[in-house]
């Protein structure tokens, strides 16, 4: 638990500023390019987990510092490291820009966030840093049944998005100079980045659960019976069993 509270504040404020000077040399001082490929992992970060935390209530942090579920951090946190990731695994100048290495970029960037990320939600899990009441939860699975659930589809398909972003604003702004293109990438990769993830674990969730995987278990007792039985009109779980306390819950 220990590495998890000093791990959420030294990344932002120590390697944020290094992770932005390592991407500003690798374009010639360009700060606008920087800035693009910085916010899109920030952005996400933000949005998605945001939501998913205060809204949905899939996920809680066990942490001091929150808005309600949801660290403030988080953005930074996740976008700093996601960042580093990139600089490692996507060299620059690439031998080409062609159609093969913006799908190689993703593979690569997919891959390597899908594993890492969920190594580090099945530790977070499991020390009680992290709560996701998702369909695994409530059936009383392990931390890798739980993280296996949402982490390799939704981080390995933002990763492969993220890649292929990266690229393109290369060829166009680095490559061929097009800054008139500027605004136009930077929504198009924002909106690209925000939606395919979750599109994914839909359609993936429906085809191997058919559930949304967008409904909290926090309130169900973990009965495989009571959170598969009808629901009643008034939208409560017809002969449920009284639900026990969330373990782990955030204190």
């Amino acid at each position: 638990m220990r590495f998890f509270r000093l791990y959420q504040y030294l990344v932002p404020t120590l390697l944020f500023p290094f992770c932005y000077w390592l991407w500003l040399i690798r374009y010639n001082h360009d700060h606008r390019l920087t800035l693009l490929v910085l916010s899109i992992p920030i952005v996400f970060s933000y949005v998605v987990p945001g939501l998913g935390t205060n809204w949905l209530k899939i996920w809680e942090f066990n942490t001091r510092w929150r808005l309600v579920r949801f660290r403030p951090q988080h953005g930074f946190l996740f976008g700093t490291a996601t960042s580093l990731f990139g600089l490692l695994c996507l060299g620059f100048p690439p031998r080409d820009f062609s159609a093969l290495e913006i799908i190689r970029s993703g593979f690569v960037m997919g891959s390597v966030l899908a594993f890492w990320n969920w190594l580090y939600d099945v530790h977070a899990i499991r020390v009680g840093f992290l709560v996701v009441y998702n369909l695994a939860y409530s059936r009383h699975r392990g931390p890798e049944a739980i993280a296996t659930e949402y982490c390799p589809v939704f981080f390995g398909i933002f990763g492969l998005c993220y890649g292929m972003a990266i690229r393109v604003c290369e060829y166009y702004l680095a490559e061929l100079g097009r800054f008139d293109l500027y605004w136009l990438l930077l929504v198009s990769c924002h909106v690209f980045v925000l939606a395919s993830p979750v599109v994914a674990y839909i359609l993936l969730s429906l085809l191997t659960t058919g559930e949304t995987g967008l409904r909290s278990f926090q309130d169900v007792s973990g009965n495989e019976d009571a959170v598969s039985a009808p629901q009643t009109p008034g939208g409560s779980v017809a002969n449920r069993q009284e639900s026990s306390p969330a373990q782990g819950t955030a204190r």
